[in-house]
């Protein structure tokens, strides 16, 4: 189904009007058309209320010698991070070859300036580089961007040879959405880490703060029997247009704060729409495939909210061009002041569906949106399936084989082994999901038993998990993430074990951990959901605890889910797991399952 015109897709360099009026900024819903705002009534009071919405939506950022930056009249109340982006563009550490200065210093020389310590702390995330000041002070984190979580053997050999120099700070987790993060890297490494990065085909490039995060799409794409349309295609292109081929794209790289999107190509939704900023969805309009289009979703510690419809189709030949303008909208019009109100979501209400639909409209080169189509093509009634396994691809005489990849954590070792898998059983391909598990695609029939004999998948990434470990999800936790308030990884799995010394459970339940608000592990879609607080025990002493979430689905009936139970002490969880599945998903307590037999 995809159309082969995309390849023709150009990048193009964003555009602001220069016809803007200026005026204050005023939180206004108004109802705008697909090209002009709508004016009926021409008394005083009217003019008034258009010229105020004239200047909301007076794009508040320009461009300056290559560069985005927000205009001198808007920068009142805005938020730390804007001032860093103020003082210096992050992007020029890329583009300018500011990180070769800064790898060439000491970490006690870079302290001694506020630029430089907001450098390594703040402006390095558009490299993709994290500081862990708190935990692993003097230390990175690498997130890289792995469109549709399509990885080769050799790239992750290389990733394996990166972090093993770094001994036990070195590691590796599988993302929530389907990419690689190496820990341990120090700034002297960073350069030669960048090269061997891009001689194998990869890039760290815009994957952190106000960016566009990893495009996600079906894990199966390209292999699924009952796949809509493959996925990769998309998300290549979309890679590239964000990155502008991993040569930096400074006209999308300071919006007002991160941003996700997706492409779906399942029936099961493994790509999680409804959580994304912009999710395309496979529909048919006029005998022609396309995508209707959702926008909005997100997590934060303020508010999580559900992608909602844009009313908008667009043809496969428009998937980038729709992106740029969605971008353009919010990076042109979101607010820049408290932090945790900066998502697309919040422009959204503020200005109204229709009149965010109509700024997009007339960023799209056509100047217009066509309005959505009743012909979706994603099943309403569909059971997700399990790709973990032994499955049939749609390629005679093939299957793939989906791993298990505890909490999403790997070691050095574990990537060497995964690469030596994938070559000498598959076509040297492995897939990341956003369940941080990993799928080794194009295995031969007769190879298959041979394969589930490796040590590898006997001793520690298990084809046929147990039902509760099937599901389980962890961020990073505070093991190397200073916001964590929690540790969450070796928690998570600790609490799963005892829970299942205690319980038999029948079918699959999702249980995230997330170590703060921020809910990189994603609690909200999970069937049990843990957010990391601080609380007290019985005595009274300060400890870890969480936030119990229930209710979370995904696929299609996605819904977020609620708080169930606050603040409750770590070690007083399993019982309350416990509890929850006897009630709630039909778990039968050991003692009784002995008993009836």
């Amino acid at each position: 189904m995809a159309c082969s015109s995309l390849f023709a897709v150009k990048i193009l360099s964003p555009s602001v009007s220069s016809e803007a009026k200026s005026a204050a900024s005023v939180r206004l819903r108004v109802r705008v058309g697909t090209s002009r705002i709508q004016t009926a009534v021409q008394t005083p009071a009217a003019a008034e209320a258009a010229a105020v919405v004239a200047a909301r939506l007076e794009p508040r950022v320009e461009e300056r010698n290559g560069y985005w930056v927000l205009k001198e009249k808007f920068r009142e109340g805005i938020n730390l991070q804007e001032k860093i982006k103020i003082e210096k563009d992050p992007m020029k550490l890329f583009v300018e070859d500011g990180v070769n200065e800064l790898a060439k210093m000491s970490l006690e020389d870079i302290e001694k300036s506020k630029h430089t310590k907001d450098d390594i702390d703040v402006r390095l995330k558009w490299l993709g580089l994290f500081h862990r000041r708190k935990y692993h002070y003097g230390r990175f984190m690498m997130r890289l961007k792995l469109p549709n979580g399509v990885t080769t053997s050799a790239q992750t050999r290389y990733l394996a040879s990166a972090i093993r120099k770094y001994g036990k700070e070195g590691c590796a987790d599988v993302t929530t959405r389907q990419n690689w993060q190496i820990r341990g890297v120090v700034l002297p490494d960073v350069l030669e880490i960048l090269e061997g990065l891009a001689d194998v085909g990869l890039t760290s490039l815009q994957s952190g703060m106000d960016n566009v995060r990893n495009p996600v799409g079906n894990p199966l794409a390209g292999i699924d029997p009952h796949e809509i349309v493959d996925t990769r295609l998309y998300n290549n292109l979309l890679s590239h247009f964000i990155t502008a081929n991993s040569h930096g794209f400074t006209a999308i790289t300071n919006l007002p704060r991160k941003w996700n999107v997706c492409v779906v190509g399942s029936h099961d939704l493994f790509e999680h729409p409804h959580i994304n900023d912009l999710a395309y969805m496979p529909a048919m309009k006029n005998g022609k495939f396309g995508f209707n289009l959702l926008v909005g979703g997100f997590f934060s510690i303020k508010r999580c909210a559900e992608a909602i419809p844009l009313d908008a189709w667009v043809s496969a030949d428009d998937v980038i061009p729709v992106c740029k303008a969605v971008l353009e909208a919010y990076r042109d019009l979101g607010t820049r002041g408290n932090r945790q109100k900066t998502r697309m979501m919040w422009l959204i209400d503020e200005l109204g569906i229709e009149a965010f639909r109509s700024e997009v409209a007339k960023r799209m080169p056509q100047k217009m949106l066509e309005r959505s189509s009743s012909e979706e093509l994603v099943q309403k009634h569909w059971d997700r399936r399990d790709y973990l396994g032994v499955h049939p691809q749609k390629q005679r005489g093939l299957s793939y084989v989906g791993l298990h990849v505890p909490v999403g954590r790997v070691q050095a070792d574990d990537m060497d082994e995964l690469a030596r898998l994938a070559d000498d059983y598959g076509s040297g391909e492995l897939r990341l999901t956003v369940e941080q598990n990993i799928i080794i695609p194009n295995v031969k029939n007769s190879k298959v038993e041979a394969l589930l004999k490796e040590p590898l998948l006997r001793d520690r990434f298990s084809p046929e998990p147990p039902l509760l470990m099937k599901g389980l999800v962890s961020c990073t936790g505070n093991q190397f993430c200073g916001q964590a308030i929690i540790e969450t990884k070796a928690q998570a799995m600790k609490v799963a074990e005892e829970v299942m010394r205690q319980v038999s459970v029948t079918r699959p339940v999702r249980m995230h951990w997330t170590g703060c608000p921020n809910s990189c592990g994603q609690v909200q879609v999970a069937d049990i959901g843990f957010m990391g607080c601080m609380t007290r025990d019985e005595k009274g002493k300060p400890c870890e605890g969480v936030d119990i979430f229930l209710g979370g689905r995904v696929g299609s009936d996605s819904r977020l889910g609620d708080v169930y139970k606050k603040a409750v002490p770590c070690k007083d969880v399993v019982p309350i797991v416990v509890d929850i599945l006897i009630n709630r998903f039909g778990a039968i307590a050991r003692e009784r399952e002995e008993e009836e037999q």
